[in-house]
């Protein structure tokens, strides 16, 4: 169960992490689509800018090995992003199918989290 339990969590944080990273990079260097996907939601571009930034390094510090209480952070952030992410652009009635991509990569950060190995964890202190 255990090997299993770590082949979903590869394939998982994988998938997570390269469409964040992906999506943060052309958020970073201010992408023309990428912008324009912004537009409805009426945030100024350096915001989206700083965003793709904070999102390329939560991947990064989610894949390097040790640092665990960053990861926990980064984890958190991507978690905050992603639903945040949902909930602006049904709060500027953005409703199109472009909700469903943040919403499945705030649930593959949850099931990133929890199905992560033990040596990636903060060990509990009783």
């Amino acid at each position: 169960m255990e090997k299993r339990k770590l082949i979903w969590y590869w394939i998982i944080t994988g998938l997570l992490s390269f469409c964040i990273f992906f999506g943060g990079l052309t958020q970073a260097v201010q992408m023309k689509q990428t912008l324009d996907g912004f537009k409805p939601l009426g945030y100024p571009t350096y915001f989206i800018s700083l965003i793709g930034i904070w999102k390329m390094l939560g991947v990064i510090a989610i894949l390097i090995p040790g640092f665990k209480l960053l990861k926990e952070w980064a984890y958190a952030g991507i978690f905050f992003t992603m639903t945040g992410a949902v909930i602006s652009h049904i709060a500027s009635n953005d409703i199109k199918a472009q909700i469903i991509a943040p919403f499945v990569l705030a649930i593959f950060t949850v099931l990133s989290w929890y199905l992560r190995p033990a040596d990636r964890k903060i060990a509990a202190v009783n």
